[in-house]
């Protein structure tokens, strides 16, 4: 294994093969990890084969090692600075909807809108009130 590598470092490697999943990387002739294709460059890779080819020289941080199973996880963007993200633009105010035509208008209620818990709560305790007034009477009869 390649000396002093550990979890963060950033070493040299060689592209040795190319799948639709990522890149195996050679970082020295017993050395080999894996480049998933989520992380070969910032944003999205359709095709890993428009950005990587076997034989490139890449620069990839390690981003883990399993002792049991020797597997290396390596990272080309992690080396890479982000993109800068362009500039929000507001977008233009939504044009009101007309009214007539179109869908039924839905009921509107009182208690349509916002209204905090406590408020519902208050409302929920008197209609159980009423309803549980309405069953005593009823049980009387």
């Amino acid at each position: 294994m390649v000396a002093n590598l550990e979890v963060g470092s950033i070493v040299e490697g060689k592209v040795t093969g190319v799948k639709a999943f990522g890149a195996f990387v050679a970082l020295d002739e017993n050395t080999q990890g894996l480049v998933h294709i989520s992380e070969v460059a910032h944003g999205f890779v359709k095709d890993i084969n428009e950005v990587l080819s076997v034989g490139d020289e890449v620069k990839v941080k390690v981003l883990s090692i399993d002792e049991n199973t020797k597997k290396i996880s390596l990272s080309i963007r992690a080396t890479q600075p982000a993109p800068e993200r362009p500039e929000r633009k507001e977008r233009p105010a939504r044009p009101a909807r007309p009214q007539g035509g179109g869908r039924k208008p839905e009921k509107q209620s009182a208690t349509q809108g916002f209204n905090t818990l406590e408020d519902k709560l208050k409302d929920w305790l008197k209609q159980s009130n009423e309803i549980q007034a309405d069953l005593n009477k009823r049980s009387k009869r």
